[in-house]
């Protein structure tokens, strides 16, 4: 059963399985990818019914643009054809993009920074889509910024905190995730939210991202609340804390 003041506010999960999936069913990947976006917007909106405020999903990583042209092109389109407004607009959500924008091809780019003013007024729920994304670039791509800072004088390298870091990042907009969630049986991070996973609580299962479904996330979320998440202290602490 679910504990209904314990919900995850932001969980990020790594959408893996589409690929294996359609090729289990003798179909080409791309099938899989199509069914991945209809599995995005069930899941979307379960997230929005459970109250969860952030929902950060891995749609495309830059170590992706390695992939055959035909599929990345067929992941591109699916942006174009899959990713409407109709799904925001229903549960009041907002879209945000996080991710290297200038190796999107235009139309691509267009489409989503219209979705992102299209929806900026929602506050249900925000669903960040991690498009051309790695974390490592992340990173590196907020060092960039603090040394330039650093350098125009606006900061001396004793000012730097893991808060500016944190705030320098592409998705310094929202909180870290309590829970990450992996589809498809793989046991690894695949350069996801490096710095913001440090104390996320981590679910693999071996469901494909296609058959996610309500059940699954239940499960997921029933799995974060059997967790003490207790950030360097001791359970004795935490206890203490709660019950002071």
């Amino acid at each position: 059963m679910i504990d209904k003041n314990n919900i995850p506010q932001h969980i990020a999960i790594i959408m893996d399985g589409n690929g294996r999936w359609a090729q289990e069913r003798g179909q080409v990947r791309t099938a899989g990818h199509i069914e991945g976006v209809a599995a995005l917007q069930r899941i979307t909106a379960d997230c929005c019914r459970l109250g969860v405020k952030y929902l950060t999903l891995y749609a495309f990583s830059t170590e992706n643009w390695n992939r055959p042209n035909d599929e990345v092109a067929a992941l591109m389109g699916l942006v174009l054809t899959h990713l409407t407004e109709e799904l925001f607009d229903k549960n009041h959500v907002r879209m945000r993009v996080i991710g290297d924008r200038s190796r999107l091809p235009e139309a691509v780019r267009e489409k989503l920074e219209w979705m992102e003013e299209h929806t900026a007024s929602y506050d249900v729920m925000t669903v960040t889509l991690a498009i051309s994304y790695s974390s490592r670039w992340e990173i590196t791509d907020a060092v960039k910024q603090i040394a330039q800072e650093v350098k125009e004088g606006k900061m001396t390298p004793e000012d730097i905190t893991e808060y500016t870091i944190s705030q320098h990042l592409n998705s310094g907009f929202q909180p870290d995730p309590d829970l990450l969630i992996r589809t498809g049986g793989e046991l690894r991070i695949s350069n996801y939210l490096l710095w913001q996973i440090a104390y996320s609580e981590l679910y693999f299962t071996p469901v494909y991202w296609p058959d996610f479904n309500n059940d699954e996330l239940i499960k997921a979320v029933e799995y974060y609340q059997t967790k003490q998440r207790r950030f360097g202290k001791t359970g004795a602490q935490i206890e203490e804390e709660k019950n002071s």
